[in-house]
């Protein structure tokens, strides 16, 4: 596959020295001076250390550390503090102590050794638990993580019409425990890759091992590691990190809240990203089509499946070209319309003292502040103030001969079709372009119209996300199911799409003839 290229070279920037790491000592006194040394003890309150002493190690000395909110402390009292107390008959040997407390006192499958202050500092802040032993130059650490996370909820921004109505949350465990809920495959691998350097977060890479590409996970694992930051506090950070062309109106990679169809991508051959703390699932690469197309496409039936798309198609084709047509005709190409029509339209603005793109953009502006206020104000009240300000402001800007009658139409038919677009990027991209068409078609008409069409297609035809073009399989023309602006019924659809290069291009066997046969 044709990878992306690297960024900027970073020959004329010094590279970083990475510190070697230090690791433990026997000394317990000096390890724990070394960890509170690392989190500012005790002016940060935060670490929370107790001592013990091991009755089944000889009585021992032991130090348990964790930071307040990051563990669940009942865990911690009943398969970390109550084991260690317990006195065992006969005691432990004194041969290796750390590999005895993880295999033979503590009561969570949870644990593991370390022996470095790095380890042991990554692990505290992901939520563990680290148990450092007298005489010992290895320290247990054991996953304690205790997170707030909301419950499980309803897609917001994706809603559910027919389907599973359930959504990620912030939990990067929970999110992992939705997709194999759905996808029960050995399979299914999961990678953690450590991004940020000051606050280290850990990435979940999800893809299926013999469907995905092996060259697509690997450029994606590579991308991960190259990023250099403090921290990647979100997962729409990270995919401004990750992506090819970051000034792009077209997106590289997308988002979703809902398991299931992240799901569908896994199985097609993509990778799937979760970050802790985001509620979203980030899908690479991506197409036109997967930026088109919504879960609920499958789940309906064959016929109003494809409605359904077409619709979105047609509201695409108008939210981009309705207000620029207008402009061309009423500008440069009076003579397209009927006279009829031409007349009322003339009429309409006979009392109106600006020109056709002043009115337009005065209107399509307004829009948009009425779209992003209801957005920002409180829930209750939102859909109110839109419905309401459209009407009072489109009401009283004709009475006051600022605008037309017909341009009020045009606006609205514009907003509502934006609307339909399913993918927020493509639809803010798509906002965005209508513009740009407005302006052409205002300075040169039908002409200005085409040779921008013409740009943008070209432009989007060169566009490639990881590899894969942004229009394939359609464009360039590779094997598939035909899942693109119509399906076919679901047991058709037997391919995976060429595009993506998936090691088993086949879901199913070849259908033969009509299988109510």
């Amino acid at each position: 596959m044709d990878f992306f290229k690297k960024r900027n070279s970073k020959d004329s920037m010094p590279e970083p020295k990475k510190q070697q790491p230090e690791y433990l000592k026997a000394d317990i006194i000096y390890n724990v001076y070394r960890l509170k040394l690392a989190f500012q003890y005790p002016r940060n309150s935060a670490l929370i250390i107790r001592e013990l002493q091991l009755p089944s190690l000889d009585h021992k000395k032991a130090t348990v550390l964790y930071i307040e909110g990051t563990v669940d402390t009942n865990m911690i009292d009943e398969h970390i503090i109550t084991p260690l107390l317990h006195e065992s008959k006969p005691p432990i040997p004194n041969d290796n102590f750390t590999s005895e407390v993880v295999n033979s006192i503590l009561t969570t499958s949870n644990a593991k050794t370390i022996n470095s202050f790095e380890d042991a500092i990554k692990d505290m802040i992901n939520g563990n638990t680290i148990i450092l032993i007298d005489k010992e130059e290895q320290a247990v650490s054991v996953d304690t993580a205790g997170f707030e996370n909301r419950s499980l909820s309803d897609p917001t921004t994706e809603p559910v019409i027919k389907g599973p109505k359930v959504a990620f949350n912030e939990s990067a465990a929970v999110n992992r425990s939705l997709i194999r809920k759905y996808i029960k495959d050995p399979q299914l691998i999961c990678e953690l890759i450590t991004v940020g350097e000051r606050t280290p977060q850990q990435v979940s890479v999800m893809y299926l091992e013999g469907i995905a590409d092996k060259d697509l996970i690997e450029a994606m694992k590579k991308r991960l590691s190259d990023i250099e930051r403090d921290g990647i506090l979100e997962l729409t950070l990270l995919e401004q990190c990750i992506e090819e062309r970051p000034y792009s109106l077209i997106p590289s990679t997308m988002t979703t809240e809902r398991p299931d169809r992240a799901c569908f991508f896994l199985q097609e051959g993509h990778v799937v990203l979760l970050l802790e703390g985001s509620p979203l699932a980030l899908i690479a690469p991506i197409t036109f089509w997967s930026l088109f197309q919504t879960a609920e496409d499958q789940y309906f039936r064959w016929a109003y499946g494809n409605l359904t798309r077409h619709i979105r198609l047609i509201s695409l084709l108008l939210a981009l070209f309705i207000p620029a047509l207008y402009i061309a005709i009423s500008s440069y190409h009076p003579e397209m319309l009927p006279t009829d029509l031409m007349l009322a339209i003339a009429g309409t603005r006979e009392r109106v003292p600006v020109p056709v793109i002043v009115e337009l953009l005065f209107m399509q502006i307004t829009f948009e502040i009425l779209r992003e206020a209801g957005t920002r104000i409180p829930t209750q009240i939102g859909p109110t103030i839109g419905i309401v300000g459209a009407l009072i402001l489109g009401q009283a800007a004709v009475q006051a001969n600022l605008v037309s009658p017909i341009l009020v139409v045009i606006v609205a038919i514009t907003g509502l079709a934006s609307f339909a677009i399913p993918d927020v990027s493509l639809n803010v991209a798509v906002r965005l372009i209508s513009f740009i068409f407005i302006l052409a078609a205002n300075f040169m008409g039908f002409f200005g119209l085409a040779l921008c069409t013409t740009f943008i297609i070209a432009y989007l035809l060169s566009v490639k996300s990881f590899g894969v073009p942004f229009f394939a399989p359609y464009s360039p023309h590779l094997p598939s199911s035909k899942d693109l602006y119509s399906r076919p019924v679901f047991w058709r659809q037997w391919l995976r799409p060429f595009s993506t290069s998936p090691e088993d291009k086949a879901r199913a066997e070849q259908p033969k003839g009509d299988r109510r046969k």
